[in-house]
């Protein structure tokens, strides 16, 4: 686990292109990459991008994820099981298969959302293309990591409000504390660890996407504007064999998961003082 890291820390210090894969030594460059990055406007607009995006997509998958697992502990059996079926077949589902479904729905001659949308009167939804545009391409991109990562979610905070004691949620309904007020000052608190992980794990999962962005690029547009950080460092290596370059940015978005990853290791740290 450690070799790739240390070769990508030591590339991103050297000018390493296509030559230096058939054998040329590497120039070292010291934090070159690094400068040029920091002063690339193209790389802090990937950067914000992608920010915004896993913040909305970790945000919405965990209020969905919480809805269903609290909708999984108020439903039947015969209910619970369907739900829980359905969401482990959506959760095992290839990601190459699933995308491809989900660009069928979404293609702009025979997709079934824009032929949906269009019998809606005063919509006009014929051959619109949802991955020509920016906004519609990352909002057709969240609606599909959302769909593939709630399932998670939904079964893990299922099974932390498992572990919540009955006899508590009894005296706060004696008390007068209505559902809402038992999730929101009972529940929630008590499995605050599971939630708090979830999220994390989902942060950094959402900021490092790639299969998802690169395959609704291969059906749309594959320009700048429609990059994220992952799509943004394939292009650099694979794409434009500046390895270097390309190392150096996987350095920043390991930093940035680190920062993250920190509130809740900061978190662990003081819960294991106090103890």
């Amino acid at each position: 686990m450690g070799y790739p890291l240390v070769w990508q820390a030591v590339t991103s210090l050297q000018e390493f292109g296509i030559a230096q894969q058939f054998g040329k030594p590497a120039p070292f460059v010291g934090i070159d990459n690094y400068v040029s990055l920091a002063t690339d406007p193209d790389m802090w607009a990937v950067v914000g991008r992608s920010l915004v995006f896993c913040l909305v997509t970790a945000a919405v998958t965990l209020a969905i994820g919480i809805l269903l697992a609290v909708l999984m502990t108020a439903v039947g059996r015969a209910a619970r099981l369907t739900l829980q079926i359905s969401l482990l077949l959506a959760w095992a589902m290839p990601v190459v298969a699933a995308m491809t479904v989900w660009i069928w729905l979404f293609d702009r001659r025979r997709g079934v959302v824009n032929y949906l949308l269009d019998m809606i009167p005063g919509v006009d939804m014929n051959r619109f293309s949802w991955l020509s545009n920016p906004l519609t391409f990352f909002l057709v991109a969240s609606i599909i990591v959302v769909w593939m990562s709630v399932p998670f979610v939904a079964f893990s905070v299922y099974a932390g409000l498992t572990q919540v004691s009955d006899e508590v949620l009894e005296a706060a309904q004696l008390d007068g504390a209505s559902g809402w007020q038992r999730l929101r000052f009972v529940i929630m608190p008590m499995i605050r660890p599971v939630i708090a992980i979830v999220l994390l794990l989902q942060l950094i999962w959402d900021l490092r996407v790639f299969t998802q962005i690169t395959m609704l690029q291969d059906a749309g547009s594959k320009a700048g504007e429609f990059d994220l950080l992952g799509t943004y460092i394939y292009k650099l290596g694979a794409g434009a064999q500046d390895f270097g370059m390309a190392s150096a940015v996987s350095i920043f978005v390991l930093a940035l998961t680190l920062a993250i990853s920190w509130f809740y290791v900061r978190s662990l740290l003081k819960e294991d003082a106090q103890s």
